[in-house]
């Protein structure tokens, strides 16, 4: 007891001091949890731009510890999967914050809607998944309304929309098809192929296939059609997982008219513009001074709220 008391003491005398608060907050982004804003609306409506949240390094593993803003790796990787201490991998449906496979030093936070052995095929407005565990599974875990045949065996339709209410496909420039169009004529060495497809009228068209490769996850925003993710770049191997949203600590409104309207440095969001001036027209400029008195203010309403929980309610703006 003497002994825990003097360690106590002394630890508590070395987070005083301005070198032990340095070392502790470092341990603590490096291992525990760091803070990150959402800049883009790849995830609107689940996740705000403007949302400044914590995630947990923890939940997949213990990764590589990197200097903060520079993003320099601190450790060798001794594993050759970018963690020191391997952990579980990201399942499907899971909300993931990663480094993107072309830029590493960025990192992006995407839902996982599929796991190495999975299919997937694109079409307008449909993410359809064969899940690498076969038929059986999919017989038994999603309902009759949302399972097609295609190719000799089953594929479940947008299986998450029913389940998390902020995945949406609301286009901002282009559809849906032209969107994926543009991500397969973008960068074909993500192997993502196209596949011809009969409709019951006798019409033609085409689909959007790609099957994901032995530990990857194929990462796609909620905000579908207005998203740069796992379409563009390809799949996420585990060594640039990074970790799991926590907790939304601020959400704050920063964008200008101008950022809204036209997508200037934080994207396109009409749909918000249109609840702000249901009355009036966007491009007037009552609306743009309607808009800019609402800069700046905070969205009590996510303050505080775990990701787990707030993804699976009508979105809170």
């Amino acid at each position: 007891m003497e002994n825990l008391k003097k360690f106590l003491a002394a630890f508590s005398r070395f987070a005083g001091s301005w070198t032990g608060t340095f070392i502790i907050v470092l341990f603590l982004i490096f291992f525990v949890a760091q803070s990150f804003v959402i800049p883009s609306g790849s995830m609107k409506r689940t996740q705000l731009i403007g949302d400044f949240l914590f995630a947990k390094k923890f939940s997949y593993g213990i990764p590589i510890p990197h200097l903060p803003w520079l993003e320099i790796p601190l450790l060798p990787d001794f594993n050759d999967n970018g963690h020191l201490i391997e952990g579980p991998r990201p399942k499907r449906e899971d909300i993931v914050i990663f480094r993107n496979p072309k830029t590493p030093k960025v990192h992006f936070v995407k839902r996982c809607v599929a796991v190495g052995g999975d299919e997937i095929l694109f079409a307008d407005k449909k993410l359809m998944l064969h899940f690498h565990e076969g038929d059986a599974y999919i017989k038994a875990n999603y309902p009759k309304d949302k399972i097609i045949t295609l190719y000799d065996k089953l594929w479940v339709v947008n299986p998450y929309m029913s389940k998390y209410p902020g995945i949406q496909y609301t286009p901002e420039g282009m559809n849906g098809f032209e969107y994926l169009t543009r991500a397969y004529n973008y960068n074909k060495e993500i192997d993502m192929s196209i596949r011809r497809i009969t409709h019951p009228d006798g019409s033609e068209g085409h689909l959007f296939y790609k099957k994901v490769e032995p530990d990857h996850f194929y990462m796609v925003g909620d905000n579908r059609d207005n998203s740069n993710d796992s379409r563009f770049w390809g799949s996420v191997p585990y060594k640039l997982i990074v970790g799991k949203p926590w907790l939304i600590y601020m959400s704050i409104e920063f964008r200008s008219y101008d950022q809204v309207s036209n997508g200037i440095g934080g994207g396109r969001d009409h749909d918000k513009l249109y609840r702000v001036c249901p009355d009036m027209d966007i491009d007037s400029d009552a609306c743009e001074s309607l808009w800019n008195k609402q800069r700046y203010t905070i969205r009590w309403g996510r303050v505080g709220r775990l990701i787990e929980s707030i993804q699976l309610e009508a979105p809170i703006e």
